[in-house]
């Protein structure tokens, strides 16, 4: 059995979902941070367990041709990236074989693989941004928070965020320090100042200033917003949202408008999309844009064809096949969600859209008993997958094909086995990397309903 601190080489031979390299000792898994596949290493066991351990690199002795040097000063404290020691390329591959192994071992589905759509930018790709703050030798700053713990690593200028990003931080920080107020401390719940929250639209420009804070300091961030439309011309909308709960969700229900707009707008796959503080909107627009064109390639719609969009959000898949259909029929748990959908639909003129509120399983039930039978079905679910209800459905109400945006490979690759044990083929599947240099990959899945 292999000890604590035990050392030992070895070569590097696959990564995982979180972005750990894999390598044996004694056909034990041993599990190392920042590698890459071939490299050759020592490593040392600092954590064992029964059927695998974690190691960490002892020395270097031979490093993989994907390495490439890291370019970010916090990249090992921040956690947010786990792919920056590696070529782009490298990446790529890695991601698309976790699409891959995920549909072979966990859904044990054969099926084709389109090519995976990188990213063309793989920096400063991010449309929105929610920083922590904390009080760090009396003063506050900004940051992210550490792998695995609420430990601010204090930054500003990530890579992954539009350069102006930065330089709003640095003005509100400045701000809140000048003017004495406290950041918020989650143990003691006491100060005031959570978060600070940066929207942008990607091809508008607009800019969205959101502070989190415990309670109303609406008055007191009054000449913040004088300083900040002084200085940066995209801002738009300045609002103060208050989450008074003891919790580690971010955003409050409760939002005040300090200056400007109560939401910003952008444009998706053609559409004017309003977002606000609340509105879920896919962090890196571009490629969001070309995972939803390759949706809309398996659904192949014709004019005649009805599409329940379950899942929805704010509309935006739906809303981007609109018109190439008869109808969409949206369906999001989200209220205020429901509240964007529509009112998207409205400021594109499109006519053909109808969205409801409440669990997507449930609604849809409703919808089929008044009459519903769509054609197509895309759904999009949160990490955790669709639900039972939702795939119970999706079954008995038997469209012709079913298309899957997922976040998570692994649910997908779930309920793709489901549906394909319910008279499903799963046809294609397609990798996307919405965020590159981080763990986390997209995909799209093409399923038919098999021919009694």
């Amino acid at each position: 059995m292999p000890e604590k601190n035990q050392l030992f080489e070895a070569e590097i031979e696959d990564i995982t979902s979180e972005g750990n390299g894999v390598c044996h000792l004694d056909g034990m898994a041993v599990f190392v941070p920042d590698t890459a596949v071939g490299d050759k290493v020592k490593v040392r066991l600092v954590k064992v367990l029964k059927n695998y351990s974690y190691g960490i690199i002892e020395q270097m002795l031979s490093p993989s041709p994907d390495r490439i040097a890291n370019d970010c000063p916090v990249y090992k404290k921040c956690g947010g990236c786990v792919f920056r020691h590696i070529s782009y390329k490298a990446e790529c591959r890695i991601k698309a074989g976790i699409v891959e192994n995920a549909f072979k071992r966990l859904g044990g589905i054969c099926t084709s693989y389109d090519t995976f759509i990188s990213a063309e930018n793989t920096t400063e790709y991010r449309n929105k941004a929610q920083y922590p703050v904390a009080e760090l030798d009396g003063k506050a700053v900004c940051g992210f928070f550490a792998p695995r713990s609420h430990r601010i690593v204090p930054v500003t200028d990530c890579a992954l965020q539009p350069e102006i990003f930065s330089e709003i931080l640095e003005t509100v920080t400045a701000f809140l320090n000048d003017k004495h107020i406290k950041a918020y401390d989650e143990k003691s719940h006491t100060g005031i100042v959570r978060h600070i929250y940066l929207r942008q639209g990607a091809h508008s420009g607009e800019i969205m200033v959101c502070i989190v804070a415990r309670k109303d300091i609406s008055r007191q961030l009054s000449p913040l917003a004088k300083i900040l439309t002084g200085r940066f011309f995209g801002i738009q909308s300045i609002i103060m949202n208050i989450n008074p709960d003891k919790t580690n969700v971010i955003l409050g229900k409760k939002c005040i408008t300090i200056w400007g707009k109560d939401t910003i707008t952008d444009v998706m796959c053609g559409n004017i999309v309003e977002i606000s503080p609340l509105s879920f909107y896919q962090v890196n627009t571009v490629q969001a844009e070309r995972l939803y064109a390759k949706a809309l390639e398996y659904a192949a719609p014709d004019k005649d064809n009805v599409i329940a969009d379950l899942y929805c959000g704010a509309g935006t898949i739906g809303l981007s096949m609109a018109r190439n259909v008869k109808k969409i029929i949206g369906v999001e748990i989200i209220p205020e969600a429901v509240e964007n959908a529509k009112k998207n639909a409205q400021m594109n003129g499109i006519s053909n859209a109808e969205f409801y509120a409440g669990d997507a399983g449930i609604i849809f039930a409703q919808l089929r008993q008044e009459g519903c039978s769509p054609d197509i079905i895309v759904v999009d679910p949160p990490r955790k997958g669709c639900s039972e209800e939702t795939l119970s459905q999706i079954i008995e109400a038997a469209p012709e094909k079913v298309v899957m945006i997922s976040c998570n490979p692994s649910t997908a690759a779930r309920d793709a086995k489901i549906l394909s044990q319910n008279g499903y083929t799963v046809d294609k599947v397609c990798g996307a990397d919405l965020f590159p240099r981080t763990r986390h990959v997209e995909c799209v899945v093409l399923m038919s309903r098999q021919k009694s």
